[in-house]
């Protein structure tokens, strides 16, 4: 047991700079707490006493304001940066090392008594605000946009953004992945670079049109990740 909450502080070291004792730790991270509520109350669901484990959750979501039933099955390395507002389901499985933000929900989509809450592979990071919905599985060492709502299954080395969420897979695997993927601000434009494309295809069509057979560049581009104004009618 203490092995474990050994290991629970140590992770908080790993993926928070802000984090500088072991008793700032231990007081003042709630996230952590509510690990631990639900390792109780997990312990006490797998063995009858479900009702004594659901009240147990109950304090803890009146504490923390993190919701993790204790029929959740959680692996090793979970760490709630924040949490307030995150909402973990009965039928959810989370893997090793998964990093979930504030306002995150793991939802179920079905009335049945059944899986239907997502599957949060290895190395999941989940952006603030983003809801996984339904017995979907999010493949290992991807990473969810803040507020992506995300229904699909997601492959293994994917981003995905919007709502709802588009899939993005990586060009390239992820080569440490032991450490997570907190590059939040790194994000794709799915519908800004479709647009640009879809804009280009049009000015090149009237261009031809007008008797000019050479392709033109991009028109209307964002320049330092910024549409112009005098590009659009507001």
């Amino acid at each position: 047991m203490f092995e474990t909450m050994r290991r629970d502080v140590q992770v908080v070291f790993n993926r928070d700079p802000a984090a500088r004792s072991v008793l700032e730790v231990l007081l003042c991270y709630p996230g952590l707490h509510a690990v631990w509520g639900y390792r109780l109350g997990h312990w006490l669901w797998t063995h009858g006493a479900k009702l004594l484990a659901r009240w147990i959750s109950h304090i803890v979501r009146g504490l923390t304001g993190i919701e993790i039933h204790p029929g959740a099955k959680i692996g090793p390395g979970l760490f709630i940066d924040h949490g307030m507002g995150v909402v973990i389901g009965e039928t959810s499985e989370i893997g090793e090392g998964v990093t979930l933000y504030h306002g995150v929900t793991l939802g179920g989509t079905s009335l049945e008594k059944v899986k239907r809450h997502p599957t949060l592979e290895d190395r999941v990071v989940v952006g603030a605000g983003a809801k996984i919905l339904g017995a979907i599985t999010i493949g290992e060492c991807s990473r969810i946009g803040a507020n992506a709502v995300v229904v699909k299954p997601v492959p293994p080395n994917s981003v995905v953004v919007g709502v709802p969420g588009e899939v993005i897979v990586r060009s390239q695997p992820r080569l440490v992945k032991a450490v997570p993927d907190l590059e939040h601000g790194i994000l794709p434009d799915v519908i800004g670079d479709s647009l640009i494309s879809l804009m280009a295809r049009v000015e090149d069509l009237e261009q031809r049109v007008d008797g000019l057979h050479e392709p033109v560049a991009a028109p209307h581009a964002p320049s330092l990740g910024a549409w112009r104004g005098e590009d659009f009618s507001i």
